[in-house]
């Protein structure tokens, strides 16, 4: 993976399919143990929002890599007393090997990987959350063995997670399908990027109707009705998201041997019940844990990692 040697990743779309598909590869590998990578640097992490996967899951990543990490606080940094983004970045690029933003705005975390010559990931923005479908591409890997053939369904909210979803999907040749309410669509650009990458080989479908993109579906995907920063609108919400609930009538329409997976946190009894989260479709432990393979492959990956 010397090609991805000091990138940056902002995007699914900044990397090839080839390249998607040799890091979930790593990935593999490396939860197998069939393959141990040394690297001896230091990862920041600079998480403006709340985390759990995704700040231990990095930092354990990390440590099993040999390296080291700064958790990066914002509230007791500079950046909490209005440091401007660019002397940030050109800062921690002086003391850091990598770092991870989890923040609101897509455009600050460009304004980081512009300033800084040190690779940027994307942990999280209001646009996009990656590495969280590295992991879910993983986990469908390693259920079916394949993606070819295959439909991945998202009902919920239009969030950073199905716009996401969208661009792995066409990445590794799966077909995938976005169900949610009118006005909750996916962003309009990443639609439009996700279909130029699946050209003709997969699907690309939006639409209002859960039960129509749930039927015959092999993976079945939600996430949170109101995501961070939206908890002031999810009694709003409710009514409006109620018909794409993952329950067991909407699983019955799906592929007999159809996994469920969701990002976590989960609000059980909204967007999913405790039936299909606890139920035998269920691979949503496993899609936690791969967040650490995943992320640890790409950080071997980006730093130049060296077997051992």
């Amino acid at each position: 993976m010397a090609a991805l040697i000091g990138r940056d990743f902002l995007s699914l779309a900044d990397f090839s399919p080839t390249e998607v598909l040799e890091l979930l590869q790593m990935a593999s590998q490396l939860k197998s143990q069939k393959l141990r990578l040394r690297c001896n640097k230091v990862l920041g992490l600079l998480f403006s929002k709340a985390s759990t996967r995704t700040r231990v899951s990095f930092t354990v990543a990390m440590y099993q890599l040999g390296g080291q990490v700064i958790d990066l606080n914002p509230n007791v940094t500079q950046v909490s007393r209005g440091e401007p983004v660019q002397d940030t970045a050109r800062v921690l690029d002086r003391y850091l090997d990598v770092l991870a933003i989890r923040t609101f705005a897509q455009q600050e975390l460009e304004i980081f990987a512009n300033y800084a010559k040190i690779p940027v990931i994307n942990a999280l923005t209001d646009l996009e959350h990656p590495c969280q479908v590295l992991a879910d591409l993983m986990t469908v890997q390693e259920c079916f063995g394949t993606f070819s053939g295959l439909t991945l369904t998202y009902v919920g909210d239009g969030n950073n997670v199905a716009n996401s979803l969208l661009l792995g999907c066409a990445l590794v040749g799966m077909n995938v399908k976005i169900a949610t309410p009118s006005g909750f669509e996916a962003n309009a650009a990443i639609i439009e990027t996700a279909r130029s990458i699946a050209g003709n080989k997969t699907e690309v479908l939006l639409t209002h109707d859960a039960e129509v993109a749930t039927k015959g579906a092999h993976v079945i995907y939600t996430d949170v009705w109101a995501s961070m920063g939206q908890e002031s609108e999810a009694d709003d919400r409710m009514p409006i998201f109620q018909p794409y609930q993952v329950n067991e009538q909407l699983m019955s329409l799906a592929h007999p041997e159809a996994i469920v997976l969701h990002c976590l946190p989960a609000h059980r009894g909204e967007e999913i019940t405790d039936e299909v989260m606890e139920g035998s479709h269920s691979r949503i432990w496993d899609q936690a844990e791969n967040r650490m393979h995943a992320q640890k492959a790409l950080l071997a990956s980006i730093l130049g990692a060296e077997e051992f």
